[in-house]
Order: C-alpha cells, then sequence, then structure tokens
C-alpha cells in the first residue's frame, strides 16, 4: 500500500511539473492509472485531495487556477518548486537543530523534520550534523492554548479568522474577526498580531484569552503586512516595559511575584502588605487589574482612577 501510495504521488507530481497549462482534474484522472481504477467519482476526488494535500505537504507549490468556462486547473511551476543552492555553516546548521527540537507538539515536531530532511536534500552538505553539535541542549516552548495552532496555520497560510476574545477588562468575550500576521512567546504567554477589522487597527491578542474555536474564514487580505511585525514591542510597552515614569502601589504579601520582580523599590508597611514603585507605562492599568484585590494604587491619581474604572467595568459584567 505504501509503494503504490508513493508511486501514485510521484506520477501526480510528474504530471503538475511537465505540464504547461492547468490540468482539469478530469485530465490528471485519465493521465493516471491509479486514479483510473478508482471505483467512484468519490471515491476519486477524496484520493485526489489527500494526494494534493501530501504533496503541499512534502514542498510542492500547487497552483489552482480557474480558465473563463469557470473550469478549475492545476499545475506546478518549474521556477516556484526550486530552490537556489543552499550554503549553511557549522553554526547555522545547529541552529536549524535546535529549532527543531525546540517543539513538543507532535505536528510541529513533524513540520521541523520535514524541513531538515528538505534542505538536505536541496544542498545541506551530508557532514553538518543540526543536532550533533549542542546535543545536550534540550530547549522547550511549551503552547497550551488550543488556538496556537489554527492560528500558526492562519499566519502560514495568509486566511483571516474569527474568535471570542475576553479582555482583562471585560467580564465576556466578544467577537472579533481578525487577518494575522505573526505569533511570538514573550515572558511565558503566546501573543498573536494582526490587523482587526471591526476597529480598523493593528492590535496583538493575548491566546490565553481566546475563548471557543478559532475559524478561519475565506477571502484576502485587506491590509497591508508590515515588514517587520513586532509583536514583543507592543506587548513590552503595554506592559509598561517602556516607561519613563514610576508608580507607587500596595501590594499583598506572598502575591504579584511579576510586580515584585519588576520593582525599583519594595518596603514593608506592616499589616500584610508591602509598598512598591515600579515602572509606570501605557497598559500598566490593564496589568494591575490582573492582581484583583492584591494590588491597591496608590500615586499616580491618573493610574488610580484607570484601574478602579476597569475594576468597576468588571463588576458590571
Amino acid at each position: 500500500m505504501a509503494i503504490a501510495k508513493a508511486e501514485r504521488l510521484m506520477n501526480l507530481a510528474l504530471c503538475l511539473l511537465g505540464t504547461r497549462r492547468p490540468l482539469s482534474k478530469r485530465e490528471l484522472r485519465e493521465s493516471i492509472e491509479a486514479y483510473l481504477e478508482a471505483g467512484s467519482d468519490d471515491s476519486f476526488n477524496r484520493m485526489f485531495e489527500r494526494d494534493k494535500d501530501d504533496l503541499r505537504e512534502l514542498g510542492l507549490v500547487i497552483e489552482t487556477v480557474e480558465n473563463l468556462d469557470g473550469e478549475v486547473g492545476y499545475l506546478a511551476r518549474r521556477d516556484s518548486n526550486r530552490l537556489p543552492p543552499i550554503t549553511i555553516d557549522a553554526e547555522e546548521a545547529a541552529a536549524l537543530g535546535l529549532a527543531a527540537k525546540v517543539w513538543q507538539q507532535a505536528r510541529l515536531a513533524g513540520a521541523a523534520s520535514g524541513a531538515l530532511q528538505k534542505l538536505r536534500a536541496a544542498g545541506l552538505p551530508e557532514d553538518l550534523d543540526p543536532y550533533g553539535t549542542h546535543s545536550a541542549l534540550e530547549p522547550r516552548i511549551p503552547v497550551h492554548e488550543a488556538s496556537f495552532e489554527p492560528l500558526m496555520l492562519a499566519c502560514r497560510d495568509r486566511r483571516p479568522v474569527v474568535f471570542d476574545y475576553r479582555k482583562a477588562t471585560a467580564a465576556r468575550p466578544e467577537q472579533r474577526h481578525v487577518e494575522p500576521w505573526a505569533l511570538e512567546c514573550w515572558r511565558g504567554h503566546w501573543y498573536l498580531a494582526g490587523w482587526d477589522r471591526d476597529r480598523g487597527a493593528e492590535r496583538v491578542f493575548r491566546l490565553s484569552r481566546i475563548t471557543g474555536k478559532v475559524r478561519a474564514r475565506a477571502g484576502k487580505f485587506t491590509a497591508e503586512i508590515p515588514d517587520v511585525v513586532t509583536v514583543r514591542e507592543t506587548v513590552a510597552s503595554w506592559a509598561g516595559e517602556s516607561a519613563d515614569r514610576s508608580a507607587l502601589i500596595r501590594l499583598r504579601k506572598g502575591a504579584g511575584y511579576p510586580l515584585r520582580a519588576k520593582a525599583a523599590q519594595i518596603r514593608e508597611v506592616g499589616e500584610g502588605w508591602d509598598e512598591l514603585e515600579i515602572p509606570y507605562g501605557h497598559g500598566l492599568d490593564a496589568w494591575l487589574v490582573e492582581f484583583g484585590p492584591d494590588v491597591v494604587v496608590l500615586e499616580p491619581a491618573e493610574l488610580r482612577a484607570d484601574v478602579v474604572d476597569r475594576l468597576r467595568a468588571v463588576a458590571k459584567g
């Protein structure tokens, strides 16, 4: 069975690479013996769609073209499926090997392994072992959010998505229509950067606040993707990392360790509370709200008012 499928995939790839015009499903079925032996149109369609997805997974770029009569055809242009010579030194090969070992998820592990195999086929020297140089290192990037994989695929395929998102100040989630650009991990949390169609502006979403399923939508992106998507810098500015002022807060003992790590000064005030001087920048109010009754803002007054407003909004539901 494995040999038969490999032969079928090879024949389909040769047909798509050898044609100068798009071939319809009917023409492909008539050209490949395994497709002719399919018992029914439904069996052929399922087999063809699986084979097409398998070839794309292996790296073949297959184009879908519709002619003037509305008939859909397929082809794989040679110039789109040809890589230039690849030159990778030992350090670069080691970095690729470490990157391939990062992911714990089975789907990503398979994709990383397949990418290294494609580099080997494209000219990666056999004497360079991507895994051997730093085999003692075992990096891991955990991903617990169910939304990670569909968003990763949507970023890759440039597909708009819809999901329910609960802001830190809201009691209930609301639906967001987003054109996803990039995913990035920052301080142990995953974030998505993209174009929010409802607000007509760039936004960053924390994956742990996405509820329910991520649904893909048909159509193309409406906004231009920036050359550099600064997920980490945007989140850092919201968290007060680029702050040029200070805020004074009261923090319950045994709580708020991320705030303690940022504090420029900590002093005990008794009765189970400490006072902290922390950097104050855009978005600090939203971050402080997450600590609930363990945090009391003393100054500045504007920050205290913003935190109180957010807490009232949550209480109202």
